[in-house]
């Protein structure tokens, strides 16, 4: 069985829903969740004019290799409605590998582990949250001290839904 952490993003539509279906599709296509972060809000990173996103991490046991997790998530993400229109742009759903196993993948389709992590505080704390201890397989140290180097000055928040 392998070991991958996810990282869920969304700010169209109903970005809360959008985020517990996505769980729903990973859970049955991907492979079994055993860890979710909570929901976390945020600023727009890279192309800021736009709606804040929301944010989570989820660890994964899958038997499914790198590129055929790519496959079934940008599956999910089109069924979701995800359009494809800009780099960093808004969008209704989007699902990244964060990290697979220990592996470090070069591909022309994949980068593991994901390029931005060490720069990213959306992303290291909610994978902070569930995995602070786990070591980033190329800079050889761990979640938590990734995210005490990290510069990013965008605040993240812990999500309140609206009642």
């Amino acid at each position: 069985m392998n070991n991958a952490f996810l990282l869920l993003g969304a700010n169209l539509g109903e970005p809360d829903r959008q985020l517990k279906d996505a769980l729903k599709e990973i859970n049955e296509k991907v492979g079994r969740i055993t860890r979710y972060s909570s929901v976390y809000e945020t600023e727009a990173w890279g192309v800021t004019d736009q709606p804040k996103f929301l944010n989570q991490v989820v660890n994964i046991e899958t038997t499914l290799a790198p590129l055929q997790i790519l496959e079934v998530i940008q599956a999910i993400e089109e069924k979701l409605g995800r359009v494809r229109l800009t780099t960093w742009g808004a969008r209704v759903i989007d699902i990244d590998i964060l990290y697979y196993n220990e592996l470090q993948l070069d591909h022309e389709r994949l980068i593991i582990p994901h390029p931005y992590i060490a720069d990213r505080k959306f992303t290291l704390i909610p994978l902070c949250e569930i995995a602070p201890e786990y070591i980033h397989p190329v800079l050889k140290i761990s979640n938590a001290e990734v995210l005490e180097l990290c510069k990013d000055p965008l605040n993240v928040y812990r999500y309140q839904p609206e009642k």
